[in-house]
């Protein structure tokens, strides 16, 4: 599995992906956070991070899939992923330095966003008056959402050598799970059937991480879901080795 990650890694920072990417994120969300009206943090007067966790997850649902769809498309199309399949290599192996690379590249580019933390820590008044608690949940709610939809997007760069299908069905599954199912537990206002895809939606799940109380069914749902798009990734790969 290291050897999978540090080929991965080193193979995103060797050329433009890693440092497009970062630069993408920072620029929208920084216009997000610090400039445009209707979200800047200076014209909200209040001393929180809301709009950055609020607005985040929509520049993410995009970004990701556009870091993962080469993951294993590209592989299938070049004909290097029947090469490392008839190595000694387990399937897990790959699936996990793959995902793991992903993944840290997303957290490297979230890193810089702390910095929007200490300058409203700053800004405050009196200083320091924010909700570090809550500012913490969100962050690691984010970093939750950014593993399952790293999964999402491995899974799916997984099922074709195209990498722009991989990328537009990483992007529809990452909106219909973090919006979608709330608004379809809207259709019924009420009753087990709203109250249950309510519950699966994304955004539930990382709104309630985001109130700083750390709830272990929210952490365990999510670390699930994104267990379970690795073992759909994991089959998928184990179909092409037969």
């Amino acid at each position: 599995m290291l050897a999978i990650f540090q080929k991965e890694i080193g193979s995103f920072f060797n050329s433009l992906i890693a440092y497009i990417v970062m630069a993408v994120f920072l620029t929208a969300i920084g216009l997000i956070v610090w400039v445009f009206p209707d979200s800047n943090i200076p014209d909200y007067g209040f001393a929180d991070m809301n709009s950055f966790f609020s607005l985040a997850p929509y520049v993410l649902i995009f970004l990701i899939p556009a870091i993962t769809m080469r993951s294993l498309a590209e592989e299938s199309r070049n004909g290097t992923l029947e090469l490392l399949l008839t190595k000694p290599l387990r399937n897990r192996d790959l699936i996990l330095g793959k995902f793991f690379a992903n993944w840290v590249l997303v957290l490297f580019t979230i890193l810089p966003t702390l910095l929007y933390y200490f300058s409203v820590y700053q800004l405050g008044n009196p200083q320091g008056n924010i909700d570090s608690a809550a500012v913490f949940g969100s962050y690691m709610g984010l970093l939750l959402l950014c593993g399952v939809l790293v999964s999402m997007g491995l899974w799916c760069s997984s099922l074709n050598d195209n990498q722009i299908v991989a990328f537009i069905l990483a992007v529809f599954l990452g909106f219909i799970w973090y919006v979608g199912f709330s608004a379809i537990s809207e259709l019924w206002n009420s009753g087990t059937a709203a109250d249950l895809f309510s519950w699966i939606a994304l955004d539930t799940q990382y709104s309630a991480l985001g109130k700083g109380l750390i709830d272990s069914r929210n952490v365990i749902y999510l670390l699930s879901l994104l267990s379970f798009f690795l073992y759909l990734t994991y089959w998928k790969v184990e179909t092409l080795r037969k």
